[in-house]
């Protein structure tokens, strides 16, 4: 892809002559972000009490973390000798900034990198665990980076080091097994080490002599990774023989409930879908399936994370939005042999990739900034999400930190939230709610391609949940320049008070850095309600949460 090469100013001064008015205070007070807007309103949101979706499960508000680049050895590890304040190894700073928006669930060890890895190897002493060839060793973006542990996997964060992880940060362990490199009984054996009963088996005495006589307990387990390309390369029928092997008869459950979660398509490949489910069909093998994965990124010509140009913006939110369809796709296909939908869909790879120009340090493969653009593309997406809460069981952003779509950037003892971090801060509401109907009306976003030819986008869309006698409400605003003055209102009843949280930025390229870590953050304000119908208006480009109780 040819690198966009649309500076900011360039960026700044169109978005002016579209006709936004981007007149910015330093500081952050209740009306910082001034914009120029109608009086009237142009748009409307009704939520519908009485139309329930499902309930939203934490696992949707899940994270990825790999033994790829920086995301685990300089990022979520840092040794328990380093001066990095950490918690037995792992660093403080990503554990308290974890806890603050209630994790669901983190998966674990890939990806890719799951396809090529022993778990045996990561247990026992530190400093008695081989060194072994990471599976990403050959990237051409690495040919110049030396011995590193990032390159030659000193298995310093195993099976004990990811458990502590999620307990410390309070979420469900997702734990991807090889299918591609070792037979079923090691897999087996992975799950008897963690779950069997103190002194139950060789196993369990293992366990306990390397630190913990309790069960790990681990429900989630992926077998295997992309089996369709680097997990194996298997065809679906293949693919449907190694997940039945792997998980029929032989596993014992010890009390746990295990899901297993089936490494299904990239994308729109339906046929990978269709093919594995009659597959499975033929055998009634639905009773040890309870997820399928979905993989999908999101991606625009321009390539760059923070260079892009008003095209740029619309095509990687274009991107991101082919989500809905993708899960109502291969939802209705998985329902042609599961006709009572008994396996829930899994997406637990998604995100932006973008080039890699904005990496931290050498060795963060596939590292990069993060700005507005996407904690809009994480708020639309997670949006989607709960408006399908019926079929989505759990979702992982890729990834965590220091790689893709993170919310965090970390090297050495410094460390920074970024913008999407806000929005999973901003939605952390949402869980365990009740999602209902919400319907948006508001004037489409007209915008060119790269051939010049006219596009359209929706205006504002978002979801709503319900607890109690409070409702939630996010909402996206992707327009670059314009505000959408809405009225809100929930069908049935009064709403009694509002307050909103609101994510958006001084310019749309803005990012948090180790140097300025608060560019982007979100800010809150009391909601006038003057009216029988609450009136808002949403700023450009922005995430926004209202919450709002009601009478």
């Amino acid at each position: 892809m040819k690198r966009g090469r649309y500076t900011r100013r360039a960026f700044l001064g169109a978005t002016v002559a579209a006709g936004a008015t981007l007149t910015l205070r330093r500081a952050w007070p209740k009306a910082a972000f001034l914009w120029s807007a109608p009086q009237a309103t142009d748009s409307r949101i009704e939520i519908v009490l009485s139309e329930p979706i499902g309930r939203i499960a934490p696992e949707i508000y899940g994270h990825f973390i790999e033994h790829l680049g920086g995301v685990i050895y300089d990022g979520v590890w840092v040794g328990e000798d380093s001066k990095i304040p950490n918690i037995g190894g792992i660093r403080k700073a990503l554990v308290d900034a974890m806890r603050e928006i209630k994790p669901g669930v983190v998966r674990w060890p890939g990806g890719c990198f799951a396809d090529a890895y022993d778990w045996r190897d990561g247990i026992g002493p530190r400093e008695r665990r081989p060194r072994r060839t990471n599976f990403w060793v050959d990237n051409r973006e690495w040919r110049e980076v030396g011995i590193v542990p990032q390159k030659y996997e000193p298995n310093h964060f195993g099976t004990h080091e990811f458990i502590r992880f999620c307990r410390l940060i309070g979420a469900q362990p997702y734990i991807a097994a090889n299918v591609r490199t070792l037979p079923a009984s090691v897999f087996h054996q992975w799950i008897e080490y963690c779950n069997s009963p103190p002194g139950s088996t060789t196993w369990a005495e293992i366990r306990e002599a390397n630190g913990d006589r309790e069960p790990f307990n681990v429900r989630y387990w992926g077998v295997g990774n992309e089996s369709w390309g680097c997990g194996g390369n298997f065809t679906p029928e293949e693919y449907a023989m190694e997940f039945r092997r792997f998980t029929t008869w032989a596993v014992p459950d010890y009390g746990v409930g295990l899901r297993f979660i089936a490494a299904g398509p990239s994308g729109r490949d339906l046929e990978w879908t269709r093919r594995f489910f009659l597959k499975i069909a033929e055998r009634r093998a639905f009773d040890r399936l309870w997820g399928w994965a979905l993989h999908h990124y999101s991606s625009f010509s321009g390539g760059e994370a923070v260079n892009y140009d008003a095209t740029g913006w619309y095509e990687l939110l274009q991107s991101a939005d082919r989500m809905e369809s993708l899960i109502t796709a291969h939802w209705q296909v998985m329902g042609e042999s599961d006709r009572e939908h008994r396996v829930r869909l899994v997406v637990d790879e998604w995100g932006a990739w973008y080039r890699m120009t904005t990496n931290i340090h050498p060795t963060h493969l596939f590292g990069q900034q993060s700005t507005i653009r996407d904690a809009v593309l994480a708020g639309l997406t997670l949006d989607t999400f709960n408006r399908h809460a019926e079929k989505v069981g759990m979702a992982n952003v890729a990834q965590l930190i220091n790689c893709l779509h993170s919310l965090f950037l970390a090297h050495e003892d410094k460390f920074v939230r970024t913008p999407t971090y806000y929005v999973f801060a901003m939605y952390a509401d949402h869980q365990e709610g009740q999602a209902v109907r919400a319907i948006f009306s508001a004037p489409r976003v007209s915008w060119t391609d790269r051939a010049n030819r006219p596009q359209l986008f929706w205006g504002l869309n978002g979801s709503a949940s319900v607890k109690g006698n409070i409702v939630t409400l996010t909402v996206t605003n992707p327009h670059l320049s314009e505000a959408r003055v809405t009225e809100v209102l929930v069908r049935g009843a009064t709403i009694a008070s509002a307050r909103a949280t609101i994510l958006t930025a001084r310019r749309v390229q803005e990012c948090n850095t180790f140097e300025n870590p608060l560019a982007v953050v979100p800010r809150e304000e009391e909601v006038p309600i003057r009216t029988p119908v609450l009136v808002y208006s949403f700023p450009p480009a922005s995430v926004t949460k209202l919450r709002l109780v009601l009478s």
